[in-house]
Formats: C-alpha cells, sequence, structure tokens
C-alpha cells in the first residue's frame, strides 16, 4: 500500500517536528521545511501528495505561494495553517488556491481528518475524466479538454486548478441545466462528500473571473436564484 507523501511548510521549527511526528505516527510519509525557497526545491525532486502550507512565512508568504501554485493544473493541494481564524483570512485562503483551512491553534487530529478528505477529493476527480475518444466540451470561445484538464480560449490556454477543473467538467456535462450547490458537491466528490457551500461558491468565483469579460455580470457562469449554478449555452455547446 502507497502511503500519501506530506510535505510541512512552516518556519517554527517545534511545530514542524511535533505535525512530522504525529503525521508520520498516521501512516503518511511525512517532510518539512522553512519557507517557500526550501518548499520549491523539494517539489523539484520529490512528487508530493499534499502540502500543509503555514501563511506566515519569511520571504514569500503562504498566501503568495498559494497563487503561485494554483498556476499549476499538476500542483498538490494545499491545506493552509494561519493564527489569522477570521472569515476575510479564511476566503483570501480559498480564494488564492488552498484546498482546505485551518487556523491555529488547532487539533491534531482534526488535521488528519481534513488531510484524508482533500486526498479523497482528487481521486474522485480523476475518475470523472471521460474516456479517451470523448470531444471537448465548447462553450462559448471555450473548449474545455477533459483528457488533458485545461481550457483553452480560441488557441489560448487557461491554467484551471484541480477544483476549478472539477467543478467546471460537473457544470459542462450537465450545460442548460442549474445545479444546487448540494447536488455539484455530490457530482465532484461522490456519496461522502464534504464540500461546504463557502468552498464552492468561492471556486464559483474564481472560474467567473478566468471565464468572464465582466464577472460581475456572468454571460457564461449563472447563478439562477433558488436553483444553483448554471453553465449556459452561449453561442452554442457541443
Amino acid at each position: 500500500m502507497q502511503h500519501a507523501k506530506i510535505l510541512i511548510v512552516d518556519d517554527d521549527r517545534r511545530i514542524r517536528s511535533l505535525l512530522e511526528r504525529y503525521l508520520g505516527q498516521q501512516g503518511f510519509v511525512v517532510s518539512g521545511v522553512g519557507d517557500g525557497l526550501e518548499m520549491t526545491k523539494k517539489l523539484e525532486r520529490d512528487p508530493i501528495d499534499l502540502i500543509v502550507l503555514d501563511w506566515m512565512l519569511p520571504g514569500e508568504d503562504g498566501l503568495s505561494i498559494c497563487l503561485r501554485l494554483s498556476t499549476d493544473k499538476n500542483n498538490p493541494p494545499i491545506i493552509m495553517l494561519t493564527a489569522n481564524g477570521d472569515a476575510d483570512a479564511r476566503i483570501s485562503g480559498l480564494e488564492g488556491g488552498a484546498d482546505d483551512y485551518l487556523p491555529k491553534p488547532f487539533e491534531p487530529r482534526e488535521l488528519v481528518a481534513r488531510i484524508h478528505a482533500v486526498l479523497r477529493r482528487r481521486p474522485r476527480v480523476k475518475a470523472a475524466i471521460p474516456i479517451a475518444n470523448s470531444s471537448p466540451l465548447r462553450f462559448g470561445p471555450y473548449r474545455l479538454d477533459c483528457l488533458q484538464r485545461c481550457l483553452y480560449r480560441e488557441d489560448l490556454q487557461i491554467a484551471l486548478t484541480g477544483n476549478e477543473f472539477a467543478l467546471l467538467n460537473v457544470l459542462a456535462q450537465h450545460v442548460g441545466t442549474p445545479l444546487s450547490r448540494e447536488r455539484l458537491a455530490y457530482l465532484i466528490n461522490g456519496r461522502n462528500h464534504d464540500y461546504d457551500n463557502r468552498s464552492l461558491d468561492v471556486q464559483v468565483s474564481r472560474l467567473r473571473r478566468l471565464l468572464e469579460d465582466d464577472p460581475t455580470r456572468p454571460c457564461y457562469l449563472q447563478t439562477v436564484r433558488g436553483l444553483g449554478y448554471m453553465l449556459t449555452q452561449q453561442e452554442g455547446i457541443t
């Protein structure tokens, strides 16, 4: 059985050591680094399944790291840690590309539960990719290539995170049909989903910024009051 590889990025040696020891006892393969530069070097050498990333770091902070990694569709999922537990900070972390968020201080068992939840989402997303002979989905000037997990506007490739691709893929498969948050969460993550409404709304907001000329007046990714979100057939979809 292959154990998930976890990278702890935190400049506090004590916290790093405690998490490495505790997560190792839970069956993970764990390593730790103290800043974004060391993290980048580590990722170049060793594939990582998930990053536990502290917000406050020397040099490049956690939010900037999140934004940088989110431009790579193959980036590992990220759980952000921060001493700032207010709603604005949480939303900023999620909008920056984090897959989950945990305020300090936290119970280590909760971190383990969140790691398992995030890791469960990735295999289900991959399993939902259409088979090899599926045609790209098209809407307006966009083409969603489900095999390459890429979005194109004409010939320009638009990078998607794993969560962004999963959400857009489900919406494109149900084009013209409003989907509630609950239904979207089920279609993305399966029966045992734990996708909260706020995370889903943040993902929709991110997609609108990628798709729409004016995200405040969406043309393609619309909100249907009382029903949910819907990808429209502007200029047709095949």
